[in-house]
């Protein structure tokens, strides 16, 4: 009997561990007008906050959220604002209400948010949180009638290799791992109650148009073209510094092979004259020599990154584009008529 009491605990504690894979983040509505108050009230500044929920097998349940306090850099506020949180958790439990952290959301500025400091803030949570994700809202791009709003977790791929701090380019092709694989999207679900739904049910005005629908035929969008493409012209001088960082590496890498091979020729030769005079040969490596000691290989974290921010803009402006022709083609039409 205790045999089977003890394998029965055992099969129990493998079914948790293998925990299926995140498929969903489900928001209630109430905390998506939280975020999206918090991040515009502050807009242009960043901001960012604390999700409150629960992790229910593949399905990840915002329930609540609250906002953080606007960070500096003085540690006495940065430690103000841990018990800040602290505080607020523990008032939560207080009235019954969800104070499971399941991550944090942020706002971002045209979608300028693939960063160092997400990364390291992803890794901060994984330390006590086995599935945490975040949530980046764009506010402006709310004044073209569009939700910018997505979910994104680290891959288990990148977790590994940024654990061991090795984004050498063999270590990559070992790997398999390129730059589309930092990032994992999930997808958004939004869930209200029942009597919430009725009740928007009731406020919603009887003409079947909205101003959000107003909003999205406006013809005017170079502002929002022209802050893309400065953005993207700033991402590729970086991209291009990063290449040049590489393109040093690499000559210096060469320059360095053609000095061991000259060595090595020289000592070689110096080591058929010691043979010839009958004196024991020198070895043909020397590891006090500076010419032998490795190159590091600079880290392709920052390439990476750069280049799923170029491929976020031009997805933007693709985006911002299509829908301008669209919206041109449209009131051309209507003029025709």
């Amino acid at each position: 009997m205790a045999n089977t009491m003890a394998r029965s605990f055992l099969q129990v504690a493998a079914t948790e561990e293998a925990a299926p894979p995140l498929r969903v983040v489900q928001m209630e509505g109430l905390v998506i007008l939280k975020i999206i108050k918090h991040c515009k009230d502050h807009s242009p500044s960043l901001v960012t906050g604390q999700l409150l929920g629960l992790d229910v097998g593949s399905v990840l349940e915002v329930t609540n959220c609250f906002p953080f306090p606007m960070r500096e850099e003085d540690e006495e506020i940065e430690a103000d604002g841990a018990n800040y949180q602290l505080e607020m958790m523990r008032c939560l439990r207080e009235v019954n209400v969800d104070n499971n952290t399941v991550g944090w959301y942020q706002s971002t500025l045209l979608g300028s948010f693939q960063t160092v400091e997400l990364i390291e803030t992803f890794m901060n949570y994984q330390e006590n949180i086995r599935r945490c994700v975040c949530i980046i809202y764009d506010p402006s791009r709310a004044d073209q009638g569009v939700l910018a709003l997505k979910a994104l977790k680290l891959s288990d791929a990148f977790m590994e290799l940024y654990r061991s701090n090795n984004f050498t380019g063999e270590k990559l092709r070992e790997k398999n791992l390129s730059w589309v694989d930092i990032f994992e999207e999930i997808p958004i679900k939004v869930s209200n109650s029942a009597l919430i739904s009725a009740f928007m049910t009731e406020l919603e005005p009887d003409s079947p148009v909205t101003q959000c629908d107003y909003d999205r035929l406006q013809l005017s969008t170079s502002s929002l073209m022209e802050r893309n493409m400065e953005f993207l012209i700033e991402c590729m001088d970086d991209l291009s510094l990063e290449q040049q960082k590489f393109q040093f590496y690499y000559r210096s890498l060469s320059r360095q092979q053609a000095q061991q091979q000259a060595w090595l020729q020289k000592r070689r030769v110096e080591n058929m004259s010691r043979k010839a005079a009958g004196e024991d040969p020198l070895p043909e490596e020397d590891p006090s020599n500076p010419i032998f000691k490795p190159l590091p290989e600079p880290s392709r974290l920052e390439s990476f990154l750069i280049t799923n921010q170029i491929s976020n803009y031009c997805n933007q402006i693709n985006g911002v584009s299509g829908q301008s022709f669209n919206r041109l083609y449209l009131m051309k039409a209507l003029h025709e008529e």
